[in-house]
């Protein structure tokens, strides 16, 4: 087996990982659809010792720092899922447009199912040290600033960033990892 800088060997580590909807489409606009992603995370960080370091959400992926003793079974339950859950929100709202996308850029070779919700892989690169871990969390955190969403990383409803700065947040962040 060849080493991969994008697979997940050393689970004592976290990881950064990028999620990302089929075709980057707008998926997590929808309140109701990022709450699935949390509902999730709530279960496995309760079920499967899945612990959150930093992440944020945006319109059409996401980003998260995170480690578990089997990381990559728990990003595989999480998108499993995450996109059960979204295909019938979608179904129930009626989004006829987007189930219809989502159906258009399935991989031919994806059978169980008839549309896919999340791209392959989630490309997680260990975090190696403290220095790295700052810079991931500075990347994830600034991430709606640098698209012009928000003035402010604090104002992103959708982030680990109120966690670090002691303020309450939508779901649990560990914000030291020594």
């Amino acid at each position: 087996m060849s080493r991969s800088r994008y697979r997940i060997f050393e689970t004592e580590f976290p990881y950064f990982c990028t999620c990302t909807i089929v075709g980057w489409l707008p998926v997590f606009t929808r309140r109701e659809a990022v709450q699935i992603v949390f509902d999730s995370w709530k279960y496995l960080q309760q079920e499967r010792q899945f612990q959150i370091f930093g992440y944020v959400i945006l319109e059409n992926h996401l980003h998260l720092i995170a480690k578990a003793p089997d990381l990559p079974d728990v990003l595989h339950r999480f998108k499993s899922y995450t996109a059960r859950e979204i295909i019938e929100l979608l179904k129930r709202r009626s989004a006829r447009v987007l189930l219809s996308q989502l159906k258009h850029h399935k991989l031919r070779h994806k059978t169980d199912s008839e549309y896919q919700v999340w791209q392959e892989g989630s490309h997680p690169e260990q975090i190696q040290g403290d220095e790295m871990m700052w810079q991931k969390l500075g990347y994830v955190q600034n991430n709606p600033v640098e698209r012009g969403y928000v003035d402010d990383p604090l104002h992103w409803r959708y982030s680990s960033a109120r966690n670090y700065a002691r303020q309450p947040g939508l779901i649990d962040v560990m914000t030291t990892w020594m």
